[in-house]
């Protein structure tokens, strides 16, 4: 029930043609230890290249994140992205106002994050194609800890591909 469509190491090993193949044209990307990892405020060339690359092959990109501070904002501005911070993930309401951002459907649709129980369940809640990326750091919010335990036992024996 809890599992996501696809489970990869990071985000930019993320295999953009797949995607398309499976008829995604639209990603909902989480930003902290998705991204970027957490409290980090400088996007990296990686997170430049990826998101120009997912531009480039046409997909519409919208950071939901449930971090509200300036950051976000900032980190969105300086890669031209969308965004919905404040999301309450995995609650469905602000992956729904990204869709409406971007003009795009739940069809089409991939969440792709480092949380089975905010991005992954996020996705499922609303029957969208869903993507979970190992966290970028170890540096995580208490309650978020806790929940890395519940996931490794959601998803024991999976590892993600290459």
């Amino acid at each position: 029930m809890f599992q996501p469509d696809l489970y990869v190491r990071d985000l930019f090993s993320l295999d953009l043609n797949l995607l398309a193949e499976l008829g995604v044209d639209t990603l909902l990307v989480d930003l902290d230890n998705t991204l970027l990892p957490r409290n980090s405020g400088e996007v990296s060339d990686d997170a430049k290249a990826w998101t120009k690359r997912a531009k480039a092959a046409g997909f519409r990109v919208c950071l939901v994140s449930n971090n509200w501070h300036a950051r976000v904002e900032a980190v969105a501005s300086e890669l031209g992205l969308e965004l919905v911070a404040k999301a309450v993930k995995p609650l469905p309401f602000a992956f729904l106002v990204a869709l409406r951002k971007l003009g795009a459907r739940r069809a089409s649709a991939a969440t792709v994050g480092d949380q089975l129980f905010t991005d992954v369940l996020g996705g499922l809640l609303l029957g969208m194609k869903t993507v979970m990326v190992l966290p970028l750091s170890s540096s995580d919010l208490p309650h978020t800890l806790v929940l890395r335990r519940l996931e490794r036992i959601a998803l024991a024996g999976r590892k993600p591909l290459p």
